[in-house]
């Protein structure tokens, strides 16, 4: 554990992570200050000592794993500063400079970050954050109601056009596919919602 009390867990990916992970930190005795994903904050006064044995066994028990590897650490903190940045937007509607935002959630040189990242995940840091990019418009595209237009105000893209040159390239669908899938699902739910007749 570091000085700072922190630690990297691998393999949350999903909020019930957070609660799930949580409950067993709250049996275990930590106090704990923040959790997020892929992150844990202990408070610094916290009167039970970390057991890191039994703390591994407890997070492989379900599905998580201690970070040790200072470059495995940093790839997940990278990810994770790409995903508070990509929630900063859509959250406020402002656009984020990805590369200044990371540098400073990790005080540290873009450049030296996006090398490393290279280097270990085989895709260039841009690319990765593209993808991210993607896959929250495909989330608004069929979980909201919000337009295009809305979608490349929110996520910072210079234009419609570009949103969806970069949407068809990278997923193979255009705008109308997504928003097809919407009215899918909201059809079988108002279906699921009607009261069943008599004779049913």
């Amino acid at each position: 554990m570091e000085k700072n009390n922190k630690l990297l867990i691998k393999g949350m990916v999903c909020n019930r992570c957070i609660t799930v992970l949580k409950d067993e930190l709250f049996k275990l005795g930590l106090d704990i200050s923040s959790i997020n994903l892929g992150e844990v904050i202990l408070k610094e006064n916290s009167k039970t000592p970390v057991d890191e044995p039994t703390l591994k066994v407890v997070l492989r028990k379900n599905g998580f794993e201690l970070l040790y590897d200072k470059n495995e650490q940093l790839i997940t903190e990278i990810k994770l500063a790409v995903e508070s940045g990509i929630n900063e937007q859509s959250e406020t509607g402002y656009p984020v400079k990805f590369s200044k935002w990371i540098s400073e959630e990790l005080e540290r040189d873009y450049d030296s970050l996006s090398a490393i990242f290279s280097l270990t995940q085989g895709i260039t840091l841009e690319k990765y954050i593209i993808q991210k990019k993607i896959e929250e418009v495909k989330g608004l595209l069929v979980y909201t109601e919000k337009s295009l237009t809305d979608i490349a105000n929110i996520l910072g893209y210079s234009s419609v056009a570009y949103l969806s040159r970069q949407l068809k390239k990278h997923t193979g669908f255009d705008f109308a596919y997504y928003k097809r899938i919407r009215q899918d699902k909201l059809v079988i739910m108002q279906n699921s919602l009607k009261p069943k007749s008599q004779g049913d």
